[in-house]
């Protein structure tokens, strides 16, 4: 009995042995390894893709730059990267990890944290790329851009009128988050920006901004180029206020605001004083208010050609408000408002004064003032061609269902506001129409609108300016986006 337990306990023994090997021979623990690159180079070793590595394998890491590039760091899961600064390093298999290796064109500096966004002041000519968001969790905020910052002032903008910034800062589309800017003329992430400068691919966000004269939460003077470019939160100004620029001498494309603006001047949900210059593909949401010259895209274009844009929103002023600007001394085409207008004198669904070109245009939202208050233009010293409105029209002296008051030539040709909608059976231009004939497609084909018939509001013809849905819908432009 006594050998038959033995050979038992043998067994026994033999069989924990056998399974313990087993564990040790190719049935440890593993981890996974994916490498990426951005563009501009390689990971030669172990290259790009998924790995598979035993727990605790120290495994090499090299990355080689393109021609025109450099590498600038290891990004991810970097914990036990030897040095992220190294294109020729190491990492150690202890989870599962994802990293990413970095690469810049030469002459470009990389942007990581609110302290090297701070540095670029210290070369305004440089050339930008942000690598990551910025917000309040980044380093640097609580010293450079939170309320407490710089004795309360928060963020000093990058460049001013004796060092405008004149060089290229690349967003790749990140955002920086939680500014806070208090005080000053000239404000912005931007104080000013020269005509060499370009800004784009970046949005700022939840920005809280309060300056004096010429104040965006972007830029606040601006004379270089803007693309693909957006801001939120709000703002306050003296004059010259936008949510996105104050003044604007430069082109800007693709780019949006949403959020409240408020001035005592100029005022503009875009920009607040666009100067002979191109705004095109873009568009404001939110509250504009004012004292002086107010729009809810921009508040004075003065000889800027404004295509491809619109307002949704309110816009409060006291005399030359509108929907899409305050003023027009330019040319504005394919665009329309579909905010509500409130002040004095001078206010329009599109623009409270026009000294310039209005084409291709409409604006729907509820015009409420006294003297001279249109659906369309309050105050028309210009030209105004194919384009309508149907926004319920309020005022007391010289109020029209299209244009409130005509002047110095002023005209509207082939445009039309609804009797309807808008309360008003008369104009200062334009011809009356009701809402059936509104909706039919022979009142615009038949004065020459570029225009055509779709099947519905959710299709667009884009070969044509104009598109609707016959006897449903009031005409749209091709370019609007389906809601």
């Amino acid at each position: 009995m006594e050998v038959l337990n033995m050979k038992r306990i043998s067994v026994f023994l033999i069989a924990v042995a056998l399974v313990a090997g087993m564990v040790g021979c190719g049935g440890g623990v593993q981890y996974s390894l994916h490498i990426s690159t951005t563009i501009g180079g390689n990971v030669t070793t172990p290259g790009v893709g998924d790995f598979t590595y035993d727990e605790g394998a120290i495994v090499n890491l090299v990355g080689q730059a393109e021609e025109g590039y450099y590498f600038i760091r290891w990004t991810g899961d970097v914990d036990t990267v030897g040095n992220v600064n190294a294109a020729t390093t190491t990492i150690t298999a202890n989870d599962d990890y994802t990293i990413t290796a970095n690469f810049v064109p030469d002459g470009v500096e990389s942007l990581w944290d609110w302290y090297d966004l701070d540095a670029i002041r210290d070369n305004v000519d440089g050339n930008y790329i942000l690598m990551n968001d910025l917000d309040f969790t980044t380093a640097g905020y609580e010293e450079l851009a939170s309320p407490t910052a710089n004795g309360g002032q928060g963020w000093q903008p990058i460049g001013h009128r004796d060092a405008e910034f004149d060089g290229m800062f690349d967003g790749k589309g990140y955002e920086i988050r939680d500014l806070f800017i208090d005080g000053g003329d000239d404000v912005g992430l931007f104080g000013w920006v020269d005509e060499g400068g370009h800004i784009r691919n970046v949005g700022v966000v939840n920005a809280d901004v309060t300056g004096g004269r010429f104040a965006g939460i972007l830029v606040g003077d601006n004379f270089g180029r803007v693309s693909n470019a957006y801001s939120t939160g709000s703002i306050t100004g003296t004059d010259v206020v936008g949510g996105l620029l104050g003044f604007n001498n430069g082109p800007i494309s693709a780019s949006h605001f949403i959020g409240s603006v408020t001035g005592d001047g100029v005022v503009g949900g875009l920009v607040g004083g666009n100067w002979l210059c191109s705004v095109t593909d873009s568009y404001a949401t939110g509250n504009v208010a004012g004292d002086g010259i107010v729009g809810g895209l921009i508040g004075d274009n003065d000889g800027g050609t404004v295509s491809n844009c619109c307002f949704t929103g309110s816009v409060t002023g006291e005399e030359i408000v509108g929907g899409l600007m305050g003023d027009n001394n330019g040319h504005v085409s394919n665009a329309y408002s579909a905010g509500s207008v409130t002040g004095i004198d001078g206010l329009g669904g599109l623009t409270g004064r026009n000294f310039g070109t209005i084409s291709n245009s409409y604006s729907t939202g509820a015009v409420y003032g006294e003297r001279y208050v249109g659906g369309l233009v309050g105050d028309n010293s210009d030209t105004v061609n194919n384009s309508y409105s149907i926004g319920s029209v309020t005022g007391t002296e010289m109020v029209g269902g299209l244009v409130g008051r005509s002047r110095l030539g002023g005209a509207a040709s082939n445009s039309f506001w609804d009797v309807e909608t808008s309360g008003q059976a008369t104009s200062a231009g334009g011809t009356g129409k009701n809402t059936t004939e509104m909706q039919d497609f022979t009142t615009f084909s038949g004065v020459g609108w570029n225009i055509t018939t779709v099947a519905s509001p959710s299709t667009r013809n884009t070969s044509y300016i104009w598109n609707m849905v016959d006897d449903e819908t009031y005409p749209f432009l091709s370019w609007e986006a389906v809601s």
